[in-house]
């Protein structure tokens, strides 16, 4: 069920700290927990992980946190021992800002790689953000806006489910627009709930939600130096850690919210026009389809061809052939918004004006592969490629 209202137990601030080009710019973070909380973390691939990935990594799954600081601007990654020691600097400082001890703080940073941090304008900042901690959806929103770089507006989420006579509530939110490649992508994102959970607990049900959403996106299939996603439980709504059909039910916000927010950034993704939804069925089993399904998402002859709303369905095709997954090719087929293309391994006739027109039309575009007659399924989105694209990030840099 959908719920207004946020997590109990929960403040946030968010602040221009001068860090980006831009002044006055939010670009600064602060989400504090009332009590000790459960904070599990779920972190980029990339071999370069950035200093603010490894001293998460290092913290996670934690039972006693408090505390978390965001930066956006500067990535704090390529940077060396210089990074790895700013990264802890500025973890240091959020928890004095707020009083709480120095191991129950985690830090995220997002931005550009290659810089180092200017550490008094972050200190300065968390100062001034400890000093505008609150409640509340303001609040919320503030801090869900400290997190942006080229995001066209923050990305955020709040749902519920019921717990005996009271409910549990569960908010998020994320950044990312660009640079979005499993696994994850250049994105954070921060999740808060008023339900206990214990640290496996946490991190069992993220890394599934993860994948089913986070790990399921892409934009232009570059995994990122900072990707982040972390889940703070601080047990205010509930008197016991979930188990059982309590926990069941959790995971199953979990997985929703993150489904929610991870759809976002494609659907943001930097002069895109459409959103792509790329669903496999019938395949061997779900690894199978899920790399099928990101094949073709990440192909840029399918995503140029979407955003010419061009039914070209021989790039969708060729791209599930070399995605190195065994087919029965005689039960392949394709449907483009609901318009079969493709069916048993031959083409079928249709109206190419009307399947360039459901393109056209809809932000939302629904590929639908049929592989064979097996139990896997999957789905990723992704965006399509455009000219704006290639100029944005050509002239890109904060």
């Amino acid at each position: 069920m959908s719920d207004p209202g946020l997590p109990l137990g929960f403040q946030y601030a968010g602040v221009a700290t001068g860090v980006k080009s831009v002044a006055g710019t939010d670009d600064m973070a602060l989400i504090f927990s009332d009590r000790e909380a459960t904070i599990a973390g779920v972190y980029t691939q990339n071999l370069m992980a950035a200093a603010p990935v490894a001293f998460c990594r290092g913290r996670t799954p934690m039972a006693r946190g408090r505390v978390v600081v965001v930066n956006s601007g500067n990535a704090n990654s390529c940077t060396g021992q210089r990074g790895t020691v700013d990264a802890e600097a500025m973890a240091q400082a959020a928890a004095q800002a707020v009083g709480v001890e120095q191991d129950q703080s985690l830090v995220m940073s997002t931005g550009i790689i290659g810089q180092y941090l200017p550490m008094q304008k972050i200190r300065e900042g968390i100062e001034k953000a400890a000093g505008q901690l609150a409640e509340g959806e303001e609040a919320f929103a503030a801090a869900s806006r400290g997190i942006l770089t080229t995001d066209k507006g923050p990305k955020t989420v709040s749902l519920s489910i019921p717990n005996g006579d009271r409910c549990l509530r569960l908010a998020g939110m994320a950044k990312g627009a660009a640079m979005i490649g499993p696994n994850m992508a250049t994105m954070l994102a921060v999740l808060v709930t008023d339900a206990a959970l214990e640290p496996d607990s946490a991190q069992q049900a993220l890394k599934k939600a993860v994948d089913a959403s986070f790990n399921s996106i892409s934009v232009e299939g570059h995994t990122s130096t900072n990707d982040s996603v972390l889940l703070i439980a601080n047990g205010a709504g509930s008197d016991e850690p979930l188990e059982g059909d309590g926990l069941a039910d959790f995971e199953q916000m979990l997985d929703q919210a993150c489904l929610d927010l991870a759809k976002m950034i494609p659907d943001d993704g930097e002069g895109s026009t459409h959103l792509v939804k790329v669903e496999v069925v019938g395949a061997r089993d779900n690894d199978s389809a899920h790399r099928v399904a990101a094949t073709v998402a990440n192909s840029n002859l399918v995503k140029t061809g979407i955003a010419g709303c061009d039914p070209n369905w021989g790039r969708i095709i060729s791209a599930v052939g070399y995605a190195g997954v065994p087919l029965e090719t005689a039960k392949l087929g394709l449907e483009i918004n609901g318009i079969a293309l493709f069916k048993n391994g031959e083409p079928v006739p249709f109206d190419e004006q009307v399947a360039s027109d459901s393109i056209g039309s809809a932000r939302e575009v629904h590929l639908l592969l049929v592989l064979g007659d097996g139990a896997g399924k999957a789905c990723f989105w992704t965006s399509d490629l455009t000219v704006d694209y290639v100029i944005f990030n050509s002239d890109y840099h904060t």
